[in-house]
């Protein structure tokens, strides 16, 4: 009797397995039939122009941006032991093995002329970051053309065309609006200028270019005067800064050939951010994560 049980058992057993098999098969089977929904990535071909933006500070401190570096806190690029850590990061950054240079430079600033007169050896005490890092490594990857893609914006040239409606787009602007996050960005902003001294050079660049530097680099514009009554602050920065940055995009696109073109770009940090979020953006570019190579 116990012998029959257990065989009714087994048989029992085995058409519930022999069930959820063919069930598994048949829901494959209509899984299979239903159309896959494709990446938006699909679309838009495999092969495409890599771009390396390197965001740094100006290392000669032209003290044209908001925020000032304090004397005591600036370094000096062509003494050590910076000096030093300067060469480490260019040839950090010559692993990109870049076949276009672009520069934070206006037309007419006479860019591929420089370059020509570094490799004969002019130039070479001048601490900017289009000299310390742009020129040097096109001098020493053989690349022979150095392409200014930096713009003014919309707002600008409006005021020198146009000053009436100048005056009628800005007027309401607050200049003075008292944002306490203000303080927070402060802190941030000050606390690298000190930390420029105390780290190596390529660890700073590295990490002025890391996705959360970026995202609040680019936050620090969208307090403030941004928050001025009636969209102002929206409107202006819409004109100005991010006008400028879109235009410089447009430039890089300008010089993009195809796939094969590997461009890296030296600029201020605070472009560096809006940049970062155009090409991650564009089917065009692969943007290519400075602390990757």
């Amino acid at each position: 009797m116990k012998k029959i049980v257990y065989i009714l058992a087994a048989v029992m057993l085995i058409g519930c397995n022999t069930a959820t098999e063919t069930n598994k098969a048949e829901n494959q089977s209509a899984n299979e039939d239903k159309p896959l929904i494709p990446q938006a990535s699909s679309y838009f071909p495999k092969e495409r122009a890599q771009v390396l933006v390197v965001g740094v500070f100006h290392f000669n401190y032209p003290g044209l941006d908001e925020h000032k570096t304090s004397e005591e806190d600036k370094v000096d690029v062509l003494k050590e032991p910076k000096k030093s850590e300067l060469s480490e990061l260019v040839e950090y950054i010559k692993k990109f093995k870049p076949n276009k240079i672009a520069v934070e430079a206006n037309p007419g600033w006479g860019a591929t002329e420089k370059l020509r007169e570094y490799k004969e050896g002019m130039h070479r005490d001048k601490r900017g970051e289009r000299y310390q890092i742009a020129m040097r490594i096109a001098a020493e990857t053989n690349i022979d053309t150095l392409y200014e893609v930096n713009s003014y914006s919309m707002i600008r040239e409006l005021s020198k065309k146009d000053s009436i409606t100048y005056k009628m787009l800005t007027e309401g602007v607050n200049w003075e609006y008292d944002d306490p996050l203000w303080d927070n960005f402060k802190d941030w902003l000050d606390t690298e200028d000190k930390l420029a001294n105390e780290v190596n050079l390529k660890d700073y660049i590295i990490n002025m270019n890391s996705p959360e530097a970026h995202q609040y680099g680019y936050g620090v514009y969208l307090i403030g005067m941004f928050k001025s009554d009636d969209h102002k602050g929206a409107d202006y920065l819409s004109m100005w800064w991010y006008n400028r940055n879109l235009r410089i995009f447009k430039n890089i696109q300008d010089i993009t050939e195809g796939p094969d073109d590997r461009i890296m770009i030296v600029m201020g940090n605070g472009h560096a951010a809006i940049l970062r979020q155009l090409f991650e953006s564009s089917p065009e570019y692969d943007f290519i994560e400075l602390s990757e190579l």
